[in-house]
């Protein structure tokens, strides 16, 4: 999936949006029209069948109040659907005819949220849930249903931002533009004649078996890079959801990309169809209520990521929470009840085994009634209980010992490093522990959370259940008082927010102790919502502690599940496959591979498979088809690598019209930060995680070691790094760390 910035549009793709941006402007105008339409039936509806006799209403008043109800309640939906679908309201296009067909033989029909009509009752929008909007969906080059081009439209309100198109012939008539991958299929297949036809036709065969699979069970989708596995995967998803809308209308589907950068581009395959229908979401932001974009080293995500770390949380569910009472002292029905911290240890221990912390109110106040009256026993014992229920001292040690408690607190508990090596005793090491801490003092500095974290709070909100008080007061964890006590836990230069958030130039934001811990806990978490389907792609990164969150949401779900292992970023494959197969438990599975790179330039990719067959030999290595006769530039660079760099981004702008990714390791960034934004917006300054399901016409690769070095999987993730270039690749390697 090509990473696209506005500004880097060639003459040839802004005429085609130009084209676009025409038809959407007359969509908009007679949207205007029908919704100013609207509001005169409503009127009309509220001016008919008023009367003012307040005596018996005759049989033809009557049928006046029925006519102006039933007219204000068609126009009132009718202005409700206008506003509702404004955003976005086009997204597709068809153009129907014979493959050797010219432009005015062919039938254009653009598809979105609802129809459109001008005033000649001429459709200028097809509803997506028409009939003739089917072959937007269910079209491909085995089956092209008439169509010779399907395009996509980004749209940011009216405005068109973006096309792509997939090509359904075997070659594009000359009228025609197309924009995207499909002008790269375009292209192969007018290369090499016969024999690259035969081998595009046999990759969108299999594409096509792929995207019709049965919705049921699994669907697994495997291949090495540029096998456009990605690309298959959600159209397969925008299948399922009009072939089967009634079911995934009603579930939703839930779309799982690596990172952030990813799911910002998805839209271009993948159209929104309605603001329930399709969830898009990073790692980092699959809990409602918390969004992460920082990555943990990979010695900490790897303990963050692992299954025995449930043990830790577990822990951390079930202890007394800070500042809680250790004893009971209370008059109940004229008795003094003593009950000590063994005792409360035991009540809460008993409550716990069978209820979540947060939904447990009531059964631990019934407990803890139960052993005051045991340590009682005597007078009634019903008098007691009620005097017991109704004390207000009670109410107070209750508000104390069994508050509510929001997951994200217990997490940062882990920051004090004493603390940490307590809960973690048996589970974790010393060094493990301390580095645990450690991430957590660097959330407490930052104001943001790792994308490791989410999983880590959505297991403890399955133990704990959802926080029940909307208003309840801040949890108390670093008062703005205790803000001189963090020393204590080793946090340096803590209040001047040294380690704030990054800027796009590489400086740090300065971000106080208060303003970073209200940061992590804003909002409020909410309960895992279950979806009818789940595409997880990159399945590959996912740790057991991620497959785990993205299981609770898909447990009535079917699944389509794309990846390679080879590209890997998580260490411990075999323990991410187990919790795989835990998600999948029971259900049916079906398997596609795709073995053709149709995007890599073949001597790109030569260069990457050397790279990765050594480390991993069994590696998924497709068959590169394109071939530009241009070797990858490898060098060692004497002088300055940030000159380097700047010098392989200018002699790129020269050699290729689309985007430019220069992706480097951290050490790297801060020197690299300036090249951002270069050549009008067509050159992007990247990390390599974020790489992930994304390409660009040339990328510029900053210290293949240190990628290796920094990057959770190591070399499998400079794998990825190397393959994301379509045409141009530049590698640059310093002379001295």
């Amino acid at each position: 999936m090509t990473a696209h910035h506005p500004a880097e549009a060639s003459p040839e793709v802004a005429a085609e949006v130009a084209v676009e941006q025409a038809h959407v402007d007359r969509v908009y105008a007679e949207l205007e029209k029908a919704s100013l339409r609207a509001a005169d039936v409503e009127a009309d509806g509220l001016a008919r069948g008023r009367t003012d006799r307040t005596g018996d209403v005759r049989d033809e008043e009557m049928t006046g109040l029925f006519e102006r109800d039933a007219l204000v309640f068609a126009a009132a939906r009718r202005r409700a659907m206008i506003d509702t679908q404004y955003e976005g309201l086009v997204f597709g296009r068809l153009d129907l005819g014979e493959e050797d067909s010219t432009a005015a033989e062919r039938e254009v029909r653009h598809i979105g949220r609802l129809g459109v009509r001008d005033d000649d009752y001429e459709p200028l929008v097809v509803d997506w849930r028409a009939p003739a909007a089917a072959a937007f969906y269910r079209a491909t080059p085995v089956d092209p249903m008439g169509v010779v081009r399907r395009r996509v439209l980004r749209c940011t309100g009216s405005r068109v931002v973006g096309v792509e198109d997939d090509l359904m012939v075997p070659v594009a008539p000359d009228d025609i533009v197309v924009v995207g991958d499909g002008a790269l299929m375009a292209a192969l297949t007018r290369s090499r004649g016969r024999q690259m036809r035969d081998i595009v036709a046999t990759i969108q065969r299999h594409q096509d078996e792929a995207i019709r699979a049965p919705s049921r069970g699994v669907t697994e989708i495997t291949g090495g890079p540029g096998t456009g596995k990605t690309v298959v995967a959600l159209h397969r998803a925008a299948y399922l959801l009009y072939a089967e809308r009634r079911r995934f209308e009603h579930g939703g589907i839930l779309v799982i990309g690596p990172s952030a950068a990813y799911t910002a581009y998805i839209e271009r395959v993948l159209p929104s169809l309605g603001e329930e229908s399709v969830a898009l979401r990073a790692l980092g932001d699959v809990v409602d209520g918390m969004t992460a974009l920082r990555p943990d080293t990979p010695e900490v995500a790897e303990v963050k990521g692992a299954v025995r770390i449930r043990r830790l949380l577990s822990r951390l569910a079930a202890r007394t929470p800070d500042g809680a009472p250790e004893a009971f002292r209370a008059f109940v029905a004229g008795h003094a009840v003593r009950l000590d911290a063994d005792v409360l240890r035991r009540v809460r221990a008993e409550v716990l085994r069978g209820h979540q912390h947060n939904l447990a109110t009531d059964a631990a106040r019934s407990a803890l009634a139960e052993a005051a009256w045991r340590s009682v026993r005597q007078g009634e014992r019903d008098t007691f209980l009620d005097a017991f229920d109704a004390s207000r001292d009670v109410d107070e040690f209750m508000a104390a010992w069994w508050r509510q408690l929001d997951p994200r607190e217990l997490l940062l508990t882990l920051a004090d490093t004493d603390h940490a090596y307590a809960v973690s005793r048996g589970v974790l090491d010393h060094e493990e522990a301390a580095a645990v801490a450690y991430s957590f003092r660097e959330a407490l500095e930052t104001g943001e959370w790792s994308v490791a974290d989410v999983a880590l709070a959505d297991d403890l909100l399955a133990r704990l259940g959802p926080v029940q008080d909307p208003e309840r007061e801040d949890s108390g964890f670093y008062d703005i008082e205790e803000l001189d006590d963090l020393s204590a836990y080793g946090v340096s230069d803590v209040r001047a927010g040294v380690r704030g958030g990054g800027r796009a130039d590489g400086s740090r934001a300065v971000v106080t102790p208060a303003d970073a811990r209200e940061r992590l806990m804003a909002g409020r978490l909410e309960r895992a919502s279950g979806y009818a389907h789940v595409l997880v792609d990159e399945a590959q990164d996912l740790s057991p502690m991620q497959w785990r969150m993205v299981a609770r949401r898909g447990r009535s779900a079917s699944w389509t599940v794309v990846g390679d292992a080879a590209q890997a970023s998580w260490p411990d494959l075999a323990e991410a496959t187990r919790a795989r197969e835990e998600a999948f438990s029971g259900l049916e599975r079906r398997a596609f591979h795709m073995d053709t790179n149709y995007r890599n330039a073949r001597e790109i990719f030569d260069h990457a498979r050397d790279v990765i067959l050594p480390l991993v030999p069994d590696a998924d290595i497709p068959e590169a088809v394109r071939e530009t006769g241009i070797h990858p530039v490898d060098r060692v660079v004497d002088g300055s690598l940030a000159e380097a760099a700047a010098d392989a981004v200018e002699q790129l702008l020269g050699e290729v019209d689309g985007s430019i990714a220069v992706v480097t390791p951290r050490r790297w960034a801060d020197r690299l930060g300036a090249l951002d934004g270069a050549g009008d917006g067509r050159v992007q300054v990247i990390d390599p995680l974020s790489t992930k399901g994304l390409e660009w016409d040339a990328t510029v690769v900053v210290d293949p070691d240190a990628v290796t070095e920094e990057s959770p999987g190591g070399v499998r993730v400079l794998y990825v790094v190397l393959t994301r270039a379509a045409h141009r690749m530049h590698v640059l390697r310093p002379a001295t760390a």
